[in-house]
């Protein structure tokens, strides 16, 4: 077996501890994101005045609503990515000399046909955790779960409404496709002159998220109003409308609502992740080994 399913399950490992880690700052951000106008006495201010005004309306669960929809959806989402990032990337570096890096275009190409897989596989679940996690109020909410609220979309929407703002979230490709070339060219320079250790690669994974989320972070927030239950004539009809009505209504200003706490959170997550699944690395392979769907004479190449 190849080294695919271990970075597909060291990926999802890391995405689950870097999640839990940050959850609080994925809650916050949404919610900024989908606030329209922020006038109101209950909008949320900034990242501090909405972290304050959940504790206190709805206490530390408020900051965790949808916690399990987003775990497990981070895990599958890792998981398919880096299983059929490194697919393709494995195809490139056969047709190569030995030890010849990917080139940008070959790291953007492979990062495309992941981020697609990933998109389609995985969009409803992201639906679900957003309509979760920027629900106010506990109360309301009682019996609230990933399923229910699956079941609550199919029902009024039907699979489109599991959909809404699909086409945002292939744009927003993009968003990894920038990520893991920046990681991949920034590590490929950086090797040349030492050998990479645990917090090297905690940067690294800053480095590229940070360029990435500062680049789409507009897509970002059209995707998430388009992933919410909406009145008629707040509804987004295309990418194109949604940039039209947020700019028509709360000017630029609305396209960067939320960006302070995103681009922590997203920092953050991308520097765990990237750290946590170096980590996590040599045991999945141990784990497929002690499987048997891998022999123990490839753990020396891994």
């Amino acid at each position: 077996m190849s080294d695919n399913v271990a970075h597909a399950l060291s990926g999802a490992g890391g995405g689950i501890v870097a999640m839990t880690l940050t959850y609080p700052l994925v809650s916050i951000s949404s919610r900024l994101q989908v606030q329209r106008g922020g006038q109101d006495k209950d909008d949320y201010k900034n990242t501090a005045d909405a972290f304050f005004k959940i504790l206190a309306k709805e206490g530390p669960k408020g900051l965790y609503a949808g916690l399990s929809s987003g775990i497990f959806g981070i895990a599958i989402t890792n998981g398919v990515y880096y299983y059929c990032y490194e697919a393709v990337k494995a195809v490139f570096e056969k047709a190569k000399s030995k030890n010849q890096p990917m080139s940008t275009a070959e790291s953007m190409l492979a990062g495309a046909i992941a981020g697609s897989a990933v998109v389609l596989a995985t969009h409803p679940i992201w639906t679900v955790n957003t309509r979760l996690t920027v629900r106010k109020g506990v109360e309301d909410n009682k019996g609230e779960n990933a399923f229910s609220v699956a079941s609550s979309i199919l029902k009024k929407e039907g699979l489109s409404g599991l959909y809404s703002g699909v086409g945002a979230a292939l744009v927003l490709v993009i968003n990894p496709i920038i990520q893991y070339t920046v990681f991949e060219q920034v590590k490929n320079k950086v090797t040349k002159f030492k050998t990479l250790g645990n917090f090297d690669f905690f940067l690294l994974g800053a480095l590229s998220k940070l360029v990435a989320t500062g680049l789409t972070y507009p897509y970002i927030v059209v995707k998430s109003r388009m992933q919410i239950s909406q009145n008629d004539n707040e509804r987004y009809s295309s990418i194109l409308d949604g940039f039209k009505k947020i700019l028509a209504t709360e000017g630029i200003a609305g396209l960067y609502g939320g960006l302070k706490s995103k681009i922590v959170q997203s920092v953050l997550t991308a520097a765990f992740l990237f750290m946590a699944k170096e980590v996590l690395f040599d045991w999945a392979v141990w784990i497929l080994v002690i499987a048997g769907a891998r022999k123990r004479a490839a753990i020396a190449k891994a």
